[in-house]
């Protein structure tokens, strides 16, 4: 079980379309490829799972420990022949100073070689002393090779190629031509989902034929045989309890609503819940489920459709009313408000909360956040009601003309949130947040919703 890190000298190197197109070639060869990502992103993930036809997982400082972030990948390791990690921006950028939370950090961590993809666009001589910076920064880093992207013909790769052997020991695994067919489209939140991208697959069959035929993949098998991935713990990290009685939860699965971390619905499964899919865009109403998970996305995209599905939004609301436990992500909250305006267009959404969603041209919350549970929480364990909780956020949104009473379950400590003080809007049993969760060691926060349902349900019994 071997592994490789693909990283790069500075965001949007091309290393995304490398990785997805690493992990499509080793599998059309045959091998069974494991992805992960660094960071809390969603849409990566989504591209580099379908290219290895393997759910990738997330591998982030802020929400997870070492030890964590060591079980999760020799457990989700297990299986395959490869390991592809992709870090996120530079290999040397990170939140911290010291850099605890880079790339560099996470390769070390993990005892992986790192091959760096470089943007070579105007770039001659100069490249040299960029990799002996990167080499020299660093001691414990092993730099196993790099891939040249964005070439400019045979020439550029010639003289790159003479540069890199005279100066340096890195060796050049590969050489990537310029061509606007190998990228991903882009909207504002970054590249377009794959749930979204109708040719999905065909695109990726395409980039996994380029990469296969201008990367060495032979010496990066054998570069990532040299360091083992870690050996896999006994279960799994992200395990939760197993329920006294069998659920039904309806998850929103569509090109509106994509984003959901793989860990946590399988921690849902596992746990004895049945997960049932929902298209919200087509689908007329809502099944009988116990409770309702609406992850993040982009309704915006899909907002005509999302309005023009009045059964659907119809049901969703008389099920909240009605108190079916639900839980809304971004994407989700934006759905359930009462209207949502882009550009010069509003369309009606569901209306559970009384208040308009509005897009703007800048984010308006964007990184890490950390939230304190509040009294309005509904779903916490005893005791834990003064946990703090580390998530992430990313929205061009804000929730206006919000009517009182307002209730939150979460104070932001750091963040944006709701407000820019609270988040996670209360309504019956509804919680309603910009933040986005995952379920860690010290944030099982499935185990909890669960747990929430099971007492609903219990309560609607007796």
């Amino acid at each position: 079980m071997s592994q490789i890190f693909i990283s790069a000298a500075h965001k949007s190197s091309g290393k995304t379309t490398v990785s997805l197109g690493l992990c499509a070639a080793l599998r059309a060869r045959g091998l069974v490829v494991q992805p992960f990502k660094k960071g809390p992103d969603y849409i990566d993930p989504m591209w580099l799972g379908r290219a290895a036809n393997r759910a990738c997982h997330n591998l982030d400082f802020y929400t997870m420990q070492h030890d964590e972030i060591i079980d999760a990948v020799g457990y989700y390791a297990q299986g395959a022949d490869i390991n592809i990690i992709e870090g996120n921006k530079g290999l040397y950028d990170g939140l911290d100073l010291d850099g605890s939370n880079s790339n560099a950090a996470l390769a070390k961590l993990l005892n992986a070689p790192v091959v760096l993809v470089l943007d070579a666009r105007g770039m001659t001589r100069g490249i040299a002393p960029l990799i002996l910076g990167y080499q020299s920064f660093d001691a414990e880093i092993r730099i196993g090779g790099v891939i040249l992207n964005q070439l400019g013909g045979s020439r550029h790769e010639a003289k790159l190629h003479a540069v890199i052997e005279r100066y340096t020991d890195v060796p050049v695994l590969g050489a990537v031509a310029r061509k606007s067919d190998l990228e991903i489209l882009e909207r504002h939140l970054g590249l377009i989902p794959s749930n979204e991208q109708g040719d999905a697959d065909r695109h990726i069959e395409q980039i996994g034929t380029a990469i296969g035929t201008q990367v060495d993949l032979e010496a990066l098998i054998a570069l990532a045989a040299d360091c083992p991935a870690p050996a896999a713990p006994s279960a799994s990290p992200f395990s939760i309890a197993p329920l006294a009685q069998p659920l039904r939860i309806g998850v929103a699965r569509d090109t509106a609503f994509g984003f959901y971390y793989p860990g946590d619905l399988e921690a849902m499964q596992n746990a004895g819940a049945e997960l049932v899919w929902i298209d919200m865009l087509r689908d007329t109403r809502l099944p009988a489920v116990d409770g309702l998970f609406i992850g993040g996305g982009f309704p915006e995209s899909s907002m005509q459709s999302l309005q023009s599905n009045a059964t659907m939004r119809d049901s969703v609301r008389s099920a909240i009313e009605a108190g079916l436990p639900t839980y809304a992500e971004c994407g989700g909250l934006m759905y359930l408000a009462r209207s949502l305006r882009w550009n010069e267009t509003q369309c009606q959404m569901v209306g559970a909360i009384p208040g308009d969603v509005v897009m703007h041209r800048r984010p308006q919350g964007r990184g890490y956040v950390r939230l304190k549970a509040t009294a309005a929480l509904p779903w916490h364990a005893s005791g834990e009601k003064d946990a703090q909780i580390a998530a992430h956020e990313f929205h061009y949104s804000a929730l206006e003309n919000l009517e009182p009473p307002r209730a939150y379950a979460f104070d932001v400590l750091r963040g944006a949130g709701i407000d820019g003080h609270h988040d996670g809007y209360v309504y019956k049993n509804l919680l309603a947040c910009y933040a986005h969760q995952r379920t860690t060691r010290h944030n099982r926060w499935t185990e909890h919703f669960l747990g929430f349902v099971a007492s609903c349900k219990s309560q609607r019994g007796a």
